[in-house]
């Protein structure tokens, strides 16, 4: 498997954000050339980095039964790399910036214990991560609207 190159991440998290993006949308959102993007899809494509598209129904998105949040702690200005690569994941539900120890908070949800593990491992590669802690999600309740 190919390296992968900040323009590859940038265009598979702009994918995953909307796999129905024209090649003229994804080549103004990244700031590059049509035919880069219509070359790059082709070679991430041949080479089964993208296997293919598909569509998220709302359903899918929540039946996660796995769910955490990751917090992370980023050396130096990596934090829209971290950030982009981060967007190409699946698991990745939300990335929210902060302040205080923690640079970012990161929602994640999979199907399986070993699937939130499998990504937590590839997470804490990144160049330049310093530090993370997770935490499981046990239960969620929204507070009551008030009028």
């Amino acid at each position: 498997m190919a390296t992968l190159d900040d323009t590859d991440i940038r265009l598979i998290a702009a994918l995953r954000r909307d796999g129905r993006a024209s090649i003229s949308d994804l080549a103004a959102r990244l700031k590059i050339a049509r035919a880069t993007v219509r070359s790059r899809i082709e070679r991430l494509m041949a080479s089964g980095e993208i296997a293919g598209f598909s569509v998220l129904t709302k359903a899918d998105v929540t039946a996660a039964p796995v769910r955490g949040l990751t917090l992370i702690c980023i050396e130096g200005r990596g934090t829209e790399r971290v950030i982009a690569q981060l967007q190409g994941m699946p698991a990745v539900q939300a990335i929210h910036s902060t302040n205080g120890r923690w640079d970012l908070i990161i929602e994640l949800a999979t199907d399986t214990l070993q699937e939130l593990d499998d990504t937590l491992v590839r997470i804490r590669k990144f160049d330049g991560i310093t530090s993370s802690e997770t935490n499981l999600i046990l239960s969620s309740r929204r507070p009551s609207t008030r009028r």
